[in-house]
């Protein structure tokens, strides 16, 4: 055995919370395309401008997934929320999926404040 054992890297908080943003941009995105049948049937049926609005905003946060590192992401995730909740003009239901994940980014956004005050104050079991 020599002096210079390799020592476990620093558990990265943010690496996990990028993945959690991540996963609940694509669940989104599948719940966004699970409306398509249910505006189909129950709302005004599908016309060719729901129809693109449903599978553009739903291609919208796929791609928005593979950006969660930027400092600015999380920002864009509530933001988008904002026009799917605009989407209660097509259908209601659209607007309240809306409203339910633009409740899920506002825990999402309490829970990133809730870890950068414990990382300033040294509390992550990474820093102990």
């Amino acid at each position: 055995m020599t002096d210079q054992e390799p020592t476990p890297a620093d558990a990265d908080p943010w690496k996990s919370f990028r993945g959690v943003m991540a996963a609940t941009l694509i669940l989104e995105a599948i719940v966004v395309l699970l409306a398509l049948p249910v505006v189909g049937t129950v709302g005004g049926g599908l016309t060719p401008v729901s129809t693109a609005f449903l599978v553009a905003f739903a291609l919208v946060l796929v791609l928005m997934s593979g950006i969660q590192g930027r400092p600015w992401a999380i920002w864009a995730n509530l933001g988008v929320q904002v026009i799917l909740i605009a989407g209660w003009a097509l259908y209601p239901g659209v607007g309240f999926i809306g409203i339910i994940f633009g409740i899920v980014w506002l825990m999402i956004v309490y829970l990133r404040a809730e870890v950068l005050r414990r990382q300033r104050r040294g509390l992550l079991p990474g820093q102990q």
